[in-house]
């Protein structure tokens, strides 16, 4: 980020205008209230997990310039549930944001400043002035640059301002649960119900293992969902291993419990995925102790070695490192035991992949979806998926998965041999939810989190947005509504030990009120028709024909492109409907393309996916990358709607990495 990068153009930074401020004791904030700070803008919504990142990407720097820079979260909505101002108090104090937030749901900031993709990131001087847009995640050490350039700046102007910044901290959630995530039922002898309780609780009926999210732990609960039968985790968000006091977690998801027979030669009985601290952990119940199973701890986007783009990928279903702890993961918020594949199936939403761990081997392996977030069935190792954060097995040994950000429910197909081919039950794309039973094809959910089959085989999903369980009946080919009025569903299971009217009960997890609650299965489903609709954003006019595709990359300072195995940079591109895109789709390096677009389709969705990557100098004396350089890989998928107009653009520049 030099300062001849920086300066060329001098660009008055637009006011920030909202329905609403949280974080600042009610108090409304404005450029000028902020002036004398380095101002750094998060574009950001809450169901996105590349945001969720960004967030935490961001904590040291906060901390370490607390004094002159003020983080300024700007909320801009993708789902319509996501506009809902309570719901983004919620995700406030959920993911323990610690900067003040402007609720933007008409999108007014976000067009003033042409944000195109969450998140991005935009840096104001001191003195108004942008001088870096950014977009997608993996900024922070450019940003630990450009910061001390900038306070180094304008303290020799004196136009930096030290002291305190606008957050004020809001009251936080008190109970025994906290935004809990998933849950896990425990049988009669696998649990601290084994032991029976002082609370005369029935020991026979088993427990419920569940992810106290908020408070970064697992809680053992009895069967009414009040008595407390253990702990696991210290409650203080961070990572070790150790007894069940010592130990400690970050933000946990998904649980599952291990055949009897795989946790005996194992020595762990549950596997959790330990969400940002991107790692699967072992828990053993027998005497509550937490171990490490997979992962290094570093965000997968992050390569350690020499980085290249490849674009061959990585052989599904082969081993990603002999040793499961040098494993990088990201993201992982499910998991389910599959009896096909004999290992543990694992969602991870961060790489928008399906993973699959063996806990006898210690075995990491990518088994499903190409890294592209999207919706797109076929073979495994072509299929996209976005964000996927639900699993569950049937029956027939197939993997039923809550594809949270393309509103879908996705389904992979096992055959005896291992291979897999993934389907799509419910949705249609990235951008594109509702509310609406019937037929599969036109049916609509909203960002749903978790799923479950129930006995007579159909598929009950944790729509979580709409506040609902919805369930799809692959006979029919049709979805119905089992509940609905919930605040925030993110789980559901059966409970084959509690019936009603000779029925089991559904348990659903009820992330916003944080707890459980017991849900019959209806005889007769609701049917709800409250319309599809799709993500509130600008449609990008553009002229059918020749358009010329630009993404913009500058490597941090400190860092050269990554050209010691050719160009280093990578463009994947395609469009809904396929039929927009005459020419220029594909896999190509560089990162200029020219597109055709069809005259005869009115509007779609462009998918772009730019990539690249660079290493850490210093350089060598010929210039060169150093064979020990840590390396980078930089990435951002964007879904652009357009809108085709003769009078339309004819040239579409992204940024990457890009510098006002």
């Amino acid at each position: 980020m030099s300062e001849t990068v920086r300066t060329h153009l001098r660009v008055r930074a637009s006011e920030l205008v909202g329905r609403n401020w949280l974080n600042t004791g009610g108090k409304s904030l404005d450029l000028e209230s902020l002036r004398g700070k380095i101002v750094l803008l998060d574009f950001w919504t809450f169901c996105c997990i590349n945001c969720l990142h960004v967030l935490d990407e961001l904590r040291p720097l906060e901390q370490q310039y607390s004094d002159v820079l003020v983080t300024v979260g700007v909320h801009s909505p993708k789902f319509e549930h996501e506009a809902d101002p309570v719901a983004l108090a919620a995700a406030v104090e959920r993911y323990e944001i610690r900067h003040p937030v402007l609720d933007d749901p008409e999108l007014d900031t976000w067009k003033a400043y042409t944000a195109r993709a969450w998140p991005t990131l935009v840096v104001i001087d001191p003195e108004g002035y942008i001088v870096a847009h950014l977009s997608g995640e993996g900024h922070a050490d450019g940003l630990s640059v450009l910061i001390p350039e900038l306070i180094a700046e304008h303290e020799a102007k004196g136009t930096l301002h030290r002291g305190d910044g606008p957050y004020v901290a809001p009251v936080p959630t008190s109970g025994t649960l906290r935004f809990p995530g998933k849950a896990l039922y425990l049988p009669s002898g696998r649990g601290a119900s084994a032991e029976g309780s002082a609370s005369g609780s029935d020991s026979d009926a088993g427990s419920w293992l569940v992810t106290d999210t908020g408070h970064h732990r697992l809680v053992e609960l009895a069967t009414d969902f009040q008595t407390v039968l253990g702990a696991y985790g210290s409650g203080e968000k961070g990572y070790a291993d150790g007894g069940a006091e010592d130990s400690s977690f970050n933000e946990p998801q998904g649980l599952v419990l291990l055949p009897e027979d795989v946790a005996a030669k194992a020595g762990y009985d549950v596997v959790v995925a330990d969400t940002v601290n991107h790692r699967l952990r072992g828990l053993s119940l027998a005497d509550g102790s937490v171990s490490t199973l997979a992962g290094n701890g570093v965000q997968r986007l992050l390569e350690t070695g020499p980085a290249r783009v490849d674009e061959e990928g990585v052989a599904y279903g082969a081993r990603l490192e002999a040793d499961p702890l040098q494993v990088s993961l990201s993201s992982p918020w499910d998991v389910v035991w599959s009896a096909k594949l004999n290992a543990v199936i694992v969602a991870m939403a961060g790489v928008h992949q399906i993973f699959s761990f063996d806990p006898l081997s210690g075995a990491v392996s990518i088994i499903a979806g190409n890294g592209l977030e999207g919706l797109l069935d076929g073979p495994a190792a072509e299929a996209w998926f976005a964000q996927s954060s639900g699993l569950a097995e049937d029956a027939d040994g197939n993997i039923w998965v809550a594809d949270s950000e393309t509103s879908a429910l996705r389904k992979l197909v096992i055959g005896e041999d291992g291979s897999i081919m993934v389907e799509s039950a419910v949705g249609k794309g990235l951008f594109d939810f509702g509310f609406r039973d019937g037929d599969a094809a036109e049916a609509r959910l909203q960002h749903p989190l978790g799923v479950t089959v129930l006995p007579d085989g159909s598929v009950a999903v944790a729509d979580t947005y709409n506040g609902a369980v919805r369930r799809y009946d692959p006979v029919s080919g049709t979805v119905s509504t089992l509940a609905r009025g919930l605040s925030e569903p993110s789980d559901v299971i059966v409970d084959h030990t509690h019936v009603a009217g000779n029925e089991p009960l559904l348990v659903v997890v009820e992330a916003n009120k944080h707890q459980l609650v017991y849900v019959p299965i209806p005889k007769e489903a609701q049917q709800v028709d409250e319309g599809a609709a799709q993500t509130h954003r600008p449609k990008s006019p553009v002229a059918p024909g020749l358009l010329q595709l630009t993404v913009r990359f500058t490597a941090p300072t400190g860092q050269k492109l990554d050209d010691r195995w050719g160009d280093p940079t990578q463009l994947k591109i395609s469009s809904t409907p396929p039929e927009l895109l005459l020419s220029g789709g594909g896999t190509s390096v560089g990162l200029l393309r020219t597109l055709e677009l069809a005259s005869d389709v009115p509007e779609g969705v462009l998918h772009i996916t730019a990539r690249a990557a660079a290493c850490d100098g210093p350089e060598d004396a010929d210039g060169e990358i150093p064979d020990h350089a840590a390396c980078h890989l930089y990435q951002q998928d964007w879904g652009i709607p357009v809108l085709l107009q003769d009078d339309g653009d004819s040239e579409l520049v992204l940024d990457l990495r890009g510098m006002d």
